[in-house]
């Protein structure tokens, strides 16, 4: 009975607690170990494992224009120089080979005196730029015969028509107006048509000779040669 009656003995090693205490304060996180001296400037397994990122290569400083780069430039300068070499080296040889016109000769054959009517022919006028008048009386050298006019008007160069229905050469230019004979009567023309040399050669054709020229105002067409008498 006085067995039942002592008071509950605490375990050895155990605080009794004591009425009004706080609880205890929560454990301490863990510290880790002090690193290994021996592991001193060394990398460890996993360090080694684990990837490194690439550091990017600074780009230079020449290669940042918001315009165009380094190498762009370098490539636009050689263009242009470049093109420009091949530009004088063309002007170069365009000076050393000029363009050769063909112009037609100054002196031809055109047939014989019985292929022809009397009147205006044409048939050498786009050819080498002269009519061929056969005419039974010329004024000038009181024969019949043939002369050969320019078709030039001698006013600025431009080419007149043969109108047979008229009778008379006009200009579409600026309206000059010319007799058979090439004589000027309307328009601004300054004075006749000029002739050329016309004469016999040796085949017995007819020669005309365009180096040679004659003008009525200072009295050429009495020439022997401006006219050709058959």
């Amino acid at each position: 009975m006085a067995d039942e009656l002592k008071p509950e003995t605490p375990p050895a090693g155990k605080p009794k607690p004591t009425a009004g205490a706080a609880p205890s304060a929560r454990p301490a996180r863990a510290v880790p170990p002090p690193p290994n001296p021996a592991l001193a400037g060394r990398t460890t397994s996993a360090a080694a494992k684990a990837p490194v990122a690439k550091r990017a290569k600074p780009a230079a400083a020449d290669d940042t224009s918001p315009l165009m780069s380094r190498r762009g430039w370098l490539g636009l300068s050689w263009g242009a120089f470049t093109a420009a070499t091949a530009g004088c080296l063309a002007a170069t040889g365009r000076f050393m080979f000029p363009n050769v016109l063909n112009e037609p000769p100054q002196q031809f054959t055109i047939g014989f005196p019985d292929e022809y009517a009397d009147g205006v022919d044409e048939r050498w006028k786009d050819r080498f730029g002269v009519w061929i008048v056969r005419t039974s009386f010329d004024t000038v050298h009181e024969a019949p015969g043939f002369y050969a006019l320019f078709s030039i008007c001698t006013h600025l160069g431009c080419t007149p028509n043969w109108l047979a229905a008229e009778n008379k050469f006009k200009c579409p230019c600026h309206g000059s107006g010319f007799r058979p004979t090439g004589v000027n009567f309307e328009g601004p023309a300054p004075r006749p048509l000029e002739r050329t040399r016309i004469v016999m050669a040796e085949d017995g054709q007819i020669l005309i000779d365009k180096s040679r020229k004659y003008q009525s105002e200072l009295g050429q067409w009495t020439d022997p040669e401006s006219f050709l008498e058959v």
